[in-house]
């Protein structure tokens, strides 16, 4: 019985605790927004991405350096980007972000101090 009654107090004081805690927080603002919209794909096709790691001998590891993205539409040319390596599990390994040229169908994405043996992926996200 005073296991049951101890229960039951405990329970009353954490309760008002709580409730007490929420009383004190004051809300001002009495309204709610959110919203999408879907936007267009400046491009259609694939982009291609290739990289070439660099042997760093002081750190007896494989450097990723420049990513090139290549097969850039000219619907595309002038808008930003951001270039992502990924490793284990999705975590990022480093990113870049940047403008894509106002021609051609190539631009890079210098990286460096990343060691190349930690990627897994990339991602390539062009427009703002």
């Amino acid at each position: 019985m005073k296991r049951i009654v101890g229960a039951i107090v405990v329970g009353a004081a954490a309760f008002s605790g709580i409730y007490a805690l929420a009383a004190s927080l004051s809300v001002t603002s009495d309204s709610l927004g959110a919203g999408n919209v879907a936007v267009a794909a400046c491009q259609a096709a694939t982009l291609n991405v290739t990289y070439t790691p660099t042997y760093v001998p002081g750190i007896s590891a494989y450097s990723t350096g420049s990513v090139i993205v290549n097969g850039l539409a000219s619907t595309c040319y002038s808008v930003p980007y951001k270039v992502t390596l990924y490793g284990a599990a999705g975590a990022s390994q480093g990113e870049l972000t940047g403008t894509t040229p106002n021609s051609g169908t190539t631009f890079t994405a210098a990286f460096s101090g990343i060691n190349a043996g930690l990627v897994t992926g990339v991602a390539v996200v062009l427009g703002g």
